[in-house]
């Protein structure tokens, strides 16, 4: 398991820069940086600001492109080893060991880069107040390290959040780092071509209606798939419910799951500690639904629901029923 320690200080510097950064949805690097084509799909993503952890989550996907980047350079040897003081005067200094020149301005040049930019909302955990950047530094890999992106040990990662000052339980990640390995569950962030045309459909067939709680403002209704859509890209016949926001991110994580023959949900233990979540548990679907829906709903138990006993009979008519122990 490979996870990631990035930096994430003084937003409207990075914006400046050209990066586009929410901590709790996406994260923008280019090729400049060290490590930067190093992260992929599925690893774990820890966002800090130099202080305190931010929060993590799991790469749904990286984003990868094309663009310019104005960078300095020192007036005297020429080098791009020049940082820019944020109080001391002159304002540029030359790291370079040979030079270490000082001066009120540096020489700037353009240079093409390979831009990235990570989506990982689905998973997302706020950490604020849990480790301090002492403790962050003491779990990367390279401990001296000052670099923006810089690989974290997992296993001891993973333990000082879930067994420290301020336990903080990462099923949520855990989860979202299987789905994501499994090809399912990215539906909760992607724009999708015919996205808009679908959602339309599902008010049409159950109107202002979420499917597990009941009527809701139609702005908090989003269209669900029952289905990995990112691994297939289409709209299935069948194959979605309008869900409140919320719920639809925890079904996406199979946090929430609908057992097929009863039709009423399943709710993973963790969200039972919630009592506006917990009264969910056992509830019916609040809307009929098809075949179609049941096969889909099926697929999303099997593999969320895998330590419950399933079993597939045939039916009279050569269709399948599938029976939940």
């Amino acid at each position: 398991m490979t996870a990631w320690l990035v930096l994430a200080k003084a937003g409207s510097k990075r914006i400046s820069e050209g990066y586009d950064d929410s901590p709790a949805t996406h994260y923008s690097w280019d090729s400049t940086v060290p490590n930067h084509a190093t992260l992929k799909v599925g690893d774990v993503i820890a966002l800090w600001d130099s202080v305190e952890l931010l929060g993590l989550s799991v790469i749904e996907a990286i984003e990868v492109g094309q663009g310019e980047k104005e960078t300095p350079y020192c007036v005297k040897c020429g080098k791009a080893d020049v940082a820019e003081r944020k109080k001391k005067l002159p304002r540029f200094v030359c790291w370079n060991q040979n030079c270490k020149h000082e001066d009120d301005k540096a020489g700037w040049k353009t240079k093409k880069v390979t831009t990235y930019r990570s989506q990982h909302e689905a998973g997302w955990v706020d950490a604020r107040g849990t480790l301090t950047a002492p403790e962050l530094r003491a779990l990367c890999v390279q401990q001296a390290s000052q670099n923006s992106l810089r690989e974290l040990r997992w296993d001891d990662f993973h333990h000082a959040l879930t067994h420290g000052g301020v336990p903080l339980p990462l099923r949520v990640v855990d989860t979202a780092r299987q789905v994501i390995a499994e090809g399912h569950g990215t539906a909760t962030i992607r724009v999708r071509k015919g996205q808009p045309a679908f959602r339309k459909h599902l008010l049409e067939v159950f109107g202002e209606v979420c499917a597990f709680t009941g009527p809701a403002p139609v702005q908090a209704l989003e269209a669900a798939h029952l289905y990995s859509y990112a691994a297939n890209g289409k709209h299935h016949k069948g194959g979605g419910l309008l869900l409140r926001r919320d719920l639809h991110r925890l079904f996406d994580l199979g946090l929430i799951a609908v057992n097929p023959k009863t039709k009423t949900l399943h709710l993973a233990d963790e969200l039972k500690t919630y009592p506006d979540y917990a009264k969910l548990d056992g509830a019916p679907l609040t809307v009929s639904v098809t075949a179609d829906h049941t096969k889909w709903l099926t697929k999303h138990w099997y593999m969320h629901r895998s330590n419950l006993s399933v079993t597939v009979i045939p039916g009279q008519t050569g269709a399948a029923e599938t029976v939940i122990a």
